[in-house]
């Protein structure tokens, strides 16, 4: 079986949000136009308590964008965002979200984050994507979303370490660009690991 991955299609990564992208609502149509194309879609969800590590504002004296070491590990700076049960941790309101449609939740341990949607970036923690994606006999995934150069960029690399053949669909993802090129930079990145952009 075939399955579509929709990463973080999320009210706060869309323009007007706390940490949102440039042009991030325009993912919106492109991938309701193509759903129906697979029978399973899978949608992932950041769900960050308030009191998040990664959150500049839990951190005295340290500004978006800053990087300091977490468990030993590098971790950026965000906004608050995508805060439990808020307006901006909901999928964007136009995203054509069904029922049946498994949601897999992220980054709701206070003391790792979690871009990708199978592992925390400790790599410690599954979210319990992997799993979902075995019993249903998936191997081959899709995916699309928010954002290119983090979320999207960590779930294929992921999905790909964990034997799933994967195609990323580039219309329907948009970056964060801390840095001029980091879209750019994330697709080469899932092409060399073994991704197919298209």
């Amino acid at each position: 079986m075939e399955a579509l991955i929709i990463v973080d299609v999320q009210n706060d990564f869309c323009p007007g949000g706390a940490l949102g992208v440039r042009g991030g609502d325009e993912v919106v149509p492109f991938i309701n136009r193509i759903r129906d194309r697979w029978e399973l879609v899978v949608l992932s969800q950041d769900w960050h308590p308030a009191d998040h590590s990664s959150f500049a504002s839990n951190n005295p004296g340290r500004e978006p964008g800053d990087i300091i070491k977490a468990g030993g590990m590098d971790q950026i700076m965000w906004p608050d965002h995508c805060v439990q049960n808020t307006h901006g941790s909901r999928f964007h309101p136009d995203l054509d979200v069904r029922a049946g449609d498994p949601v897999i939740r992220k980054g709701e341990l206070r003391e790792v984050d979690s871009y990708s949607a199978f592992l925390d970036v400790d790599g410690k923690h599954e979210t319990g994507l992997r799993r979902l994606l075995r019993s249903r006999g998936a191997e081959t995934l899709t995916i699309a979303g928010l954002t290119t150069d983090y979320c999207v960029k960590f779930s294929v690399l992921d999905a790909l370490n964990f034997g799933f053949t994967v195609t990323v669909l580039s219309e329907g993802c948009r970056a964060v660009n801390l840095h001029p090129g980091d879209d750019e930079r994330a697709f080469v990145q899932m092409v060399s690991a073994g991704a197919v952009v298209e």
